[in-house]
């Protein structure tokens, strides 16, 4: 098991207990996470840190990966840095509101981050995430609901 999958276990559980999205549609969304992490179109982590950072949030994000205490971000700014459009994409295909789908992000994406890099380092351009069983262990939390 990877140290994605790890994470996402873990958050899956913690956030299927509170109020809110579904199990699947928190799947779903773990899903959404994993694949904007190991995309390698757009740079993977290190893209994404870099979007942030374009859109003046690289302290937010430098925060996740650091050892130090995360600093919250908005559902507005998830969609200003991911873009309207991504956002869109991942609501419908949960059958979700975009609203709810960039709460749940902004909720998620701190945490994962945060998970994925424990010593405050990112992983190495090009090594990507071991992504291998998340669907096959995203669908055993699933149905243990």
């Amino acid at each position: 098991m990877g140290l994605f999958d790890s994470v996402a276990g873990q958050l899956l559980g913690a956030v299927t207990q509170g109020a809110g999205a579904s199990a699947d549609a928190q799947g779903g969304l773990i899903e959404a996470i994993g694949g904007l992490l190991n995309n390698p179109a757009t740079g993977g982590i290190q893209g994404l840190v870099s979007t942030f950072e374009q859109q003046g949030l690289g302290g937010v994000i430098q925060s996740w990966i650091s050892t130090g205490q995360n600093l919250p971000i908005s559902a507005e700014q998830i969609q200003a840095v991911l873009g309207s459009s991504q956002v869109q994409g991942i609501a419908q295909s949960l059958g979700l509101s975009p609203d709810a789908v960039g709460g749940q992000l902004a909720s998620l994406l701190p945490q994962v981050i945060d998970g994925l890099t424990p010593g405050g380092q990112l992983p190495e351009a090009g090594g990507g995430l071991d992504l291998s069983s998340l669907g096959g262990l995203l669908g055993m939390l699933g149905n243990k609901g």
